[in-house]
């Protein structure tokens, strides 16, 4: 994998990111202390972010580094479902924007509170 590819998909998710919290690329910019073109450049991959960067954004989004960066971390055995089933649809369950997880959880919470 090139480096030109980790960048566009970087970029990609910090548009997903910043899109999902309801913030402009304008918004996200002027925060930032950046240009608007520059916020573009970074989600279409032609700037990467640098360390500085990528702090002050997962810091105002409220999300980790590894998740703008798609690093995925390491398995551990206190946190993993014996059922893999499970395990798989609650990573999809995460990837999803907050607006349906929270529908979902409504109707996962409605159908509990009937058992």
């Amino acid at each position: 994998m090139t480096t030109e590819v980790t960048a566009v998909e970087i970029g990609q998710r910090l548009a997903q990111l910043r899109k999902e919290k309801g913030i402009t690329q304008g918004e996200l910019a002027d925060i930032l202390g950046l240009s608007q073109p520059m916020v573009s450049d970074y989600e279409r991959g032609e700037l990467r972010l640098h360390g500085e960067l990528i702090v002050e954004i997962t810091t105002l989004l409220g999300i980790s580094a590894d998740q703008l960066l798609g690093i995925k971390a390491t398995s551990q055995k206190n946190g993993e479902f014996k059922n893999r089933r499970l395990s798989r649809r609650l990573q999809a369950i995460d990837q999803l924007p907050k607006r349906d997880q929270d529908a979902l959880f409504r109707t996962i919470d409605a159908f509990i509170s009937k058992t």
